[in-house]
């Protein structure tokens, strides 16, 4: 490593923290109905510090994707950081939105995290920000250009939709009723889905753009593999991981909901996912 690699590897590691800063704020400012330090100070709100720390590491995989790539010269690295770097918080946020109306549609996010400050909620906020960094990840990755970069986000965002209307009927209970009961249990094992099938995305859509057809095919194999994976990941999870007991008792039929159950369960999906990347 040279002199000239050190200098150039902080100008960037600045040019980063100056966009996480940005994301910070931007995330702030477009979320007027809470005050983030009274809630995570005063308050001591877990589930506001579950979706806070989501949105942070899923604004960390977003730049990450931004900083992959050939260098052409520091200075047009730079700007392409910036711009990309920008686009990317800005595709983060409205992700957020897109949660909350979309995906957890059934009650009020906000309301659930700052006035029952509902750790369910929060966790599924935080894999849907993770979920949506890893996609950012893949669809900035590689050389291709803001339109594409677009459509493999948008089209990711369709798929997190398609993903939770799958999830709730393949398990036996109403996902979004047992989130508001203050499930945490199943929160934390819905959320390991979301990430999974956002990394399975991210794998779908990284690197170069080739053409329509052929990055469009990739990604509609990878979607499909994932969705076809994820029953038998819960199955499996059932009889392999929890042998003796059945998940969906431990998740809603019983006093107490099982976080370990859950957690198991979200690590089956999240797990798969990776493998996935390693083999294909």
């Amino acid at each position: 490593m040279t002199l000239d690699m050190v200098v150039t590897g902080i100008i960037y590691l600045v040019a980063i923290f100056v966009l996480f800063i940005i994301g910070k704020f931007v995330y702030d400012k477009t979320n007027p109905r809470f005050n983030l330090k009274y809630e995570l100070v005063e308050k001591d709100n877990f589930a506001m510090a579950l979706a806070v720390v989501g949105y942070y590491f899923g604004l960390v995989m977003a730049l990450g994707g931004v900083l992959l790539g050939d260098s052409s010269g520091w200075i047009n690295d730079l700007i392409d950081i910036f711009m990309y770097g920008l686009l990317a918080i800005v595709l983060l946020n409205i992700s957020v939105f897109i949660n909350d109306k979309v995906i957890l549609y059934k009650f009020d996010n906000i309301k659930e995290i700052i006035d029952d400050k509902n750790p369910g909620t929060g966790i599924v906020e935080a894999g849907n920000h993770i979920a949506n960094g890893l996609i950012l990840y893949g669809a900035l990755s590689g050389e291709g250009g803001i339109v594409t970069a677009l459509a493999f986000w948008f089209l990711g965002q369709i798929v997190l939709v398609l993903i939770t209307w799958i999830y709730n009927l393949m398990t036996p209970y109403d996902l979004h009723k047992e989130i508001e009961k203050d499930n945490t249990a199943v929160g934390i094992a819905f959320s390991g889905a979301l990430i999974a099938i956002g990394n399975i995305i991210r794998i779908g859509i990284a690197g170069d753009f080739i053409s329509w057809q052929e990055n469009l095919t990739t990604f509609a194999l990878f979607v499909v593999f994932g969705v076809v994976l994820m029953p038998i990941l819960r199955l499996a999870t059932d009889k392999i991981l929890l042998p003796g007991r059945k998940l969906t008792d431990e998740l809603v039929n019983q006093e107490k909901a099982n976080l370990g159950a859950g957690a198991i369960e979200a690590f089956s999906y999240i797990a798969a996912s990776f493998m996935l990347g390693w083999v294909v």
